[in-house]
């Protein structure tokens, strides 16, 4: 934890001098790239040791793979090969360190460059094996159509940005970055001028560095003092279940799932800061005309904090992890994406029980809520009081539906789930399966069958 927060602080002090002495205008896309590879591969050595040899190794048998294989099945083989090796990688922290988290634990990292080596596949896929009206309009404006040189595929995997903490970008993005096109590129995809600018502007991140500096710190105080007040392992302690009721362990539930949260805001924050210092992550102006950098962003603190059902807590949380399952597995699944999805991240996770506990009560529970909102929503919307209401309650349901989700994710192990789901009587398993047997069920469209001129958003409807 030490070593990651030391790099993280350090590649943010890199980060401001990479933008001011390394910018475009300063020095070359080969020297830029050059210099975040180097960097990146310095600190993961530095936080890993010998472990980091595990990157270097899966970074290099993709590479092979990407100049090699056959432009119909890069996407798959990637995807088999940097699945296989991260989930053999995960396999040995339960069964040589048995459950524990090594202080040299290189499983994010190599998590992270697992999500870009399929993201790049799958988009070069795209852009070289496949014609443009088979595509939706983000994959066609995300495909690459020519194979990175070996600079560029380093640079892109192993920049000093996001080796330790991510998150994962798409390719393009990070090119145009480098190569100085990445702010100007996206101001061009708005009318800057109706924004009241007259003239192309020069957004800097600075402001939005300090503000998210600022939610750091106040993570890691929460951190400091929460997390380890409030453990997860109280909540089925044998004298805490005797003498608790079940409405008061429901209220204790939502207390020890808000204080596991801080250690992932710090984290994410502080990593989306990093790339933003660096001058990446722009992605745009807003209705204010105010500049935003959030393209890079993993999480909305305040739409997690107050989602009103699980479709939007999912889409505000690790929220580049999320796009990067729409892209590689909802958007391409030719049968139950929904489901697929939810396994493939559980896969990526890891092996540890907890998280496919997690992942198929996810699963179950999305279903249950997609149904509740497609046949009941429209009722209360015809009144201000009645819209309040059901907001309310849903904002309810919704938080204790995902406490009751990921609570097994933090437990890990089979033994304690099942301990914390009989001392919940099961009782979000059976109220979704009533939902699911009692409502009808609106089939869902699948964006995989729709072409680019259609609005991709639509896919997101079904999940």
């Amino acid at each position: 934890q030490i070593n990651f927060v030391a790099c993280q602080l350090f590649a943010l002090l890199a980060a401001f001098w990479f933008r001011i002495y390394l910018g475009p205008s300063h020095a070359s896309s080969a020297v830029r790239h050059a210099f975040a590879t180097l960097f990146g591969i310095y600190f993961a050595v530095f936080c890993f040791g010998w472990y980091s040899i595990h990157l270097f190794v899966l970074v290099m048998m993709n590479y092979g793979i990407m100049n090699m294989a056959s432009i119909p099945n890069i996407h798959r083989y990637s995807f088999v090969v940097a699945m296989g090796y991260l989930t053999l990688c995960h396999i040995s922290r339960i069964y040589i360190f048995h459950y524990g988290i090594l202080t040299t634990d290189f499983s994010g990292p190599l998590m992270i460059i697992t999500q870009k080596i399929t993201t790049l596949a799958c988009q070069l896929h795209d852009g070289i094996g496949r014609q443009a009206e088979e595509l939706t309009a983000e994959q066609n404006r995300l495909a690459v159509k020519t194979r990175p040189s070996l600079l560029e595929y380093l640079s892109y995997l192993l920049n000093f940005m996001s080796i330790i903490a991510g998150p994962c970008s798409n390719y393009k993005d990070y090119i145009a970055f480098i190569e100085g096109r990445h702010v100007h590129m996206k101001l061009l995809e708005v009318n800057w001028k109706q924004k009241g600018y007259d003239r192309l502007p020069d957004p800097s991140p600075t402001g939005a560095v300090m503000y998210k500096l600022c939610i750091t710190l106040v993570s890691l105080i929460l951190f400091l003092t929460l997390t380890k007040n409030f453990p997860m392992a109280y909540i089925i302690d044998n004298e805490f279940l005797d003498k608790t009721p079940f409405l008061s362990r429901l209220g204790y539930l939502y207390v020890v799932t808000q204080a596991a949260k801080p250690k992932y805001y710090f984290a994410w924050t502080l990593a989306d800061a990093v790339n933003n210092a660096a001058g990446y992550g722009f992605s745009g102006v807003d209705e204010r005309g105010t500049f935003r950098w959030d393209l890079l962003s993993n999480l909305n603190i305040w739409n997690i904090e107050t989602a009103t059902s699980f479709k939007m807590y999912i889409e505000n949380w690790n929220i580049q992890t999320a796009a990067w399952l729409k892209r590689v597995c909802y958007d391409r699944a030719p049968w139950y994406p929904t489901a697929l999805t939810f396994i493939l991240s559980a896969l990526w996770h890891g092996i540890y029980p907890g998280y496919y506990f997690t992942f198929l009560t996810g699963i179950l529970i999305t279903l249950a809520a997609r149904a509740i909102r497609n046949n009941c929503r429209h009722h209360f919307l015809s009144s201000v009081p009645l819209k309040i209401a059901y907001d309310v309650v849903t904002w309810v349901v919704t938080q204790l539906a995902v406490c009751y989700t990921v609570a097994p994710f933090v437990m890990l192990a089979v033994e304690p789930t099942i301990k914390f789901y009989k001392s919940m009587y099961f009782h979000m398993h059976i109220l979704s399966i009533l939902v699911l047997l009692m409502l009808p069920i609106r089939p869902q469209a699948h964006s995989i069958r729709k072409p680019q001129n259609q609005d991709t958003q639509n896919s997101l409807k079904s999940k």
